[in-house]
């Protein structure tokens, strides 16, 4: 898998932030105040991201509202275990990660651990 583009992980950013299915005018709309976009490029994106098979769609009228079908942190997820995977070794690249954790990461490691066994 590869990670998202700078657009669509904007994207992605406010939908997942929002309760709710949101309209790709909606999107736009909260895209601007921080970048000059056109509309049919939001739209674009986010039909490639439904494409993808990151963003479900239902019909709104004319329109469509689009909602993730996985969260940030399955997102997230996904990019380590492929990490993993692509580097060859993944068990050194996982102690590695895990060298990295903060102790209270760390921590909040064991206990997920504990709970999943």
């Amino acid at each position: 898998m590869r990670a998202f583009g700078e657009l669509e992980a904007a994207v992605m950013d406010r939908l997942w932030a929002r309760d709710a299915p949101a309209s790709v005018r909606e999107v736009w709309t909260d895209l601007r105040p921080e970048r000059e976009l056109a509309y049919n490029t939001v739209l674009t994106v986010v039909d490639n991201l439904h494409r993808k098979g990151w963003l479900g769609r239902e019909r709104d009228g004319r329109a469509f509202r689009y909602t993730p079908l996985s969260s940030r942190g399955d997102y997230g997820a996904r990019l380590m275990r492929d990490a993993m995977a692509e580097s060859g070794d993944p068990a050194s690249a996982l102690a590695g990660f895990v060298r990295q954790l903060s102790p209270e990461e760390g921590a909040e490691l064991l206990r997920m651990l504990r709970e999943s066994a």
